[in-house]
């Protein structure tokens, strides 16, 4: 009986240090970045997936230039606006959109698309773009390991900056025209 006893808690020792392995995490994790109005009210939430650089050469080679890239991993990266946000004069409407890029050396293209969940950039669909903008590429002080997508306060608005590797480009965004 004593073996047993000894067997039966062997197996639930074993049994509890497999549920502790975590061998199939995610290598690009997901992550939120959300931005509030002074009232604590959101005013917009990005959803995008987290790829490293792990010594390789990002743009111009694993994302090549002057293609549509889901910006980010895995799924196409996610925007919503809770209130209408001017870019460039233009108005973009309350709502979720799709964030595609064009990377390219001196000059990226934004793209808010209206398609919705969306895997990658495979089915991308230029005929669902509500907004385009171009914005200048900017070196960054230093390399970014981790792909990262943050949102900062700004006078009348917010600024959306999303980098990676030695780069990193700022997407103004404002709360009215004035």
């Amino acid at each position: 009986m004593r073996y047993l006893i000894i067997f039966f808690l062997f197996i639930c020792t074993y049994q509890m240090g497999l549920a502790q392995d975590f061998k199939d995490l995610d290598e690009s994790p997901m992550d939120v970045s959300v931005i509030r109005n002074t009232d604590n009210s959101p005013l917009a939430r990005i959803i995008y997936s987290r790829p490293r650089k792990k010594d390789r050469e990002i743009f111009g080679a694993l994302v090549p230039f002057n293609q549509v890239w889901r910006t980010g991993a895995n799924e196409s990266t996610e925007i919503t606006l809770y209130e209408e946000l001017y870019i460039n004069g233009i108005c973009l409407d309350p709502g979720t959109y799709s964030l595609y890029t064009i990377p390219g050396p001196k000059i990226w293209t934004i793209i808010f698309n209206e398609a919705q969940n969306a895997w990658g950039a495979f089915n991308y669909n230029e005929k669902l773009d509500a907004l385009r903008i171009k914005v200048p590429a900017q070196r960054a002080a230093s390399i970014i390991e981790i792909f990262s997508i943050a949102f900062q306060p700004a006078q009348n608005g917010i600024n959306l900056f999303i980098g990676w590797d030695d780069t990193f480009i700022k997407v103004p965004f404002k709360k009215s025209l004035d």
